[in-house]
């Protein structure tokens, strides 16, 4: 699949390695959970929909009634990936005044509970995308906003766990859904800080960011590592390219195809 990168392919190789010794050290990905590689439409589409219910049931019990207009799963998906507002979602739904504000609570309570997350599923070709890498001797690094143990219990339950050197996530159940590009920032930070010791100048010369939100490239940019930004998750191609990512895909298969070929160019190159 082709690549729709922001800057040209030379620039590309040029700010993956950034010197000769780069084509020497081991290349690390730094890749997001939700969205490159987990498909959490389903789940956050649910939350909506029984969010919905329960103003509903909340107006009628109080012996009153509601006009509400639940939006379709791809209306809903798409003002996501525009990044409208949850407050704005809930107003073209129906909602006003404390009913939103009941809807917010109650999406934020949810979103997260155990029994929705068996809706998410895992995005096309990344089982291929990861194992590729692996093969490679690509270190594969998981940098994610959600809880550590559940993005690291999901990817023991698809066989996949074994593929990343290190699983790192949060401890807090609404970084994840609320995705502050400063609480991604700040992780990103400390797991280069400790690859870097274990490593000694050898992360920040030869790595990349993969995520599909504006936390994920804000975050590379941050720490000055080129950012790929992936179309499949919750955010557009129009909306990622307003931030400026080094390149822009449609999945993690597409990323990961494009990045092995240009490091392979630049050992052609090297000679």
């Amino acid at each position: 699949m082709a690549s729709l990168a922001v800057s040209t392919h030379q620039q590309r190789v040029q700010l993956h390695y950034r010197s000769s010794a780069c084509s020497m050290t081991p290349l690390t990905v730094f890749c997001d959970f939700d969205g490159p590689i987990v498909d959490v439409s389903e789940r956050y589409y649910s939350t909506y929909c029984q969010g919905l219910a329960a103003v509903q049931v909340a107006t009628v019990a109080h012996g009153a009634s509601i006009p509400l207009h639940q939006l379709s799963k791809s209306q809903f998906w798409q003002m996501k990936q525009e990044r409208t507002p949850d407050r704005e979602i809930a107003m073209r739904s129906g909602l006003q005044g404390e009913q939103i504000d009941f809807f917010l609570q109650q999406v934020s309570q949810i979103v997260n509970q155990p029994e929705l997350l068996h809706q998410d599923t895992l995005q096309s070709g990344v089982r291929h995308a990861l194992s590729l890498l692996h093969s490679q001797g690509v270190r594969l690094v998981l940098v994610t906003l959600r809880r550590q143990n559940q993005a690291a219990q999901w990817l023991q339950s698809e066989g996949l766990a074994h593929l990343f050197s290190q699983i790192r996530g949060t401890s807090d159940d609404s970084f994840a859904y609320v995705n502050l590009a400063e609480h991604k920032t700040n992780l990103l930070s400390s797991v280069i800080a400790e690859c870097s010791w274990r490593n000694p100048g050898t992360i920040a010369a030869s790595a990349c960011m993969i995520g599909d939100t504006e936390a994920d490239i804000l975050a590379g940019q941050a720490v000055g590592i080129p950012t790929i930004a992936l179309t499949c998750g919750i955010r557009s191609q129009s909306y990622l390219q307003s931030f400026q990512p080094t390149a822009i895909h449609a999945n993690l298969v597409a990323a990961v195809y494009d990045l092995l070929n240009t490091r392979r160019l630049l050992a052609s190159v090297m000679g």
